[in-house]
């Protein structure tokens, strides 16, 4: 039996240099370990095997058995790297130029970011930056936010567990931590290190529990002003956006203040603009900011004199601003990393 399991292995080895493909491989296994394969047939003469010699002969089959397995193993993976090769082609020469189409581009949120920023530059203003986790204290409580206003709700801001903690904390970070609804938390963080006069745009990433549609998203990009300085007014703050959405959007291009609320602005407006941007939307009106005159109690948060300084504040949506500079209908199409949509504003 020792003999006729020696000639099978051989044959096996030499019958293994005809496999190439699949079906030869299941054939070549059939032959050798199938139902009436020359494997089974010897390890049904184990019936005839003396007693005392079983287990000798036993061991011998079974490490034979094993063999086969291991040739049957490396003769699959040698036909799974063929049809990988078949698939992907010739092989590459690393040697020879990218077929690429060239260098990359930004991003069209990045290109309208890179622009309002260059805007408010040209009139005095610093780029600022600050941490999109956040505690409660930055993003609402330094900002006149009282404690059950709708936004501090978990229904419509990210909270992080109570056992999130990022490092050394002061004693003003002892609050929940959350994921920043806004970027006015930025301008508290530059407020208190920072004596007046301050003025700072803030752009950033934030993000709200939105339901992802058309126009809104869990995560978008805000960019925020803040100015401060002796006898600063509403007309000011009318000046300012006047300049930037004419810069922006045309000459043409023209605002209006609608009274709002927001609690760190009193008083507070919604700001809406008319362009020749607005006639594929059929409108004469949108709206595109939030603005105000800064707080006083916003103020005493971050220890300025509330009877020598005054301020305004305003806001904006990033994607909003480029859907219309565009003419995108869907924000989603920012978030989809679909290359046949960014090639379009690539420069």
């Amino acid at each position: 039996m020792e003999k006729e399991l020696q000639s099978i292995l051989e044959r096996a080895k030499l019958g293994a240099k005809a496999v190439a493909t699949r079906a030869d491989l299941e054939a070549f296994k059939a032959r050798l370990v199938g139902p009436n394969g020359e494997l089974t047939r010897l390890m049904k003469g184990m019936a005839d095997v003396p007693k005392e010699e079983k287990p000798e002969v036993g061991r011998r089959l079974n490490e034979g058995k094993k063999e086969l397995e291991s040739l049957f193993s490396g003769l699959l993976e040698g036909i799974e790297l063929n049809e990988s090769a078949a698939r992907l082609g010739p092989p590459v020469d690393p040697s020879l130029p990218s077929p690429d189409g060239g260098p990359g581009s930004q991003h069209p949120l990045a290109q309208v970011r890179e622009e309002i920023c260059s805007v408010f530059r040209k009139v005095g203003f610093s780029v600022v930056e600050g941490p999109e986790v956040e505690t409660e204290y930055y993003c609402f409580d330094a900002l006149n936010t009282p404690s059950d206003h709708p936004a501090r709700d978990l229904q419509d801001t990210y909270y992080l567990p109570e056992s999130a903690r990022f490092g050394n904390v002061s004693k003003k970070e002892t609050e929940r931590y959350l994921l920043r609804t806004h970027t006015s938390s930025v301008q508290i963080r530059h407020m208190l290190k920072t004596p007046p006069p301050v003025r700072v745009i803030s752009p950033g990433r934030c993000f709200r529990r939105d339901t992802a549609d058309a126009t809104h998203s869990a995560n978008f990009h805000q960019i925020e002003g803040l100015y401060v300085d002796e006898d600063v007014s509403v007309k000011d703050l009318k000046a300012l956006l006047d300049y930037f959405i004419r810069t922006l959007l045309g000459k043409d291009a023209r605002t209006r203040f609608r009274p709002h609320f927001f609690p760190y602005t009193e008083p507070s407006f919604e700001v809406d603009f008319s362009s020749s941007h607005l006639e594929k939307l059929g409108t004469d009106w949108i709206e595109i900011a939030g603005c105000g005159i800064v707080h006083p109690a916003v103020f005493d948060a971050v220890g300025y004199d509330r009877e020598k300084y005054s301020g305004f504040a305003f806001g904006m949506g990033i994607e909003r601003i480029a859907m219309i500079l565009f003419g995108i209908d869907d924000i989603r199409y920012f978030y989809q990393n679909d290359i046949r949509f960014l090639q379009q504003f690539a420069r």
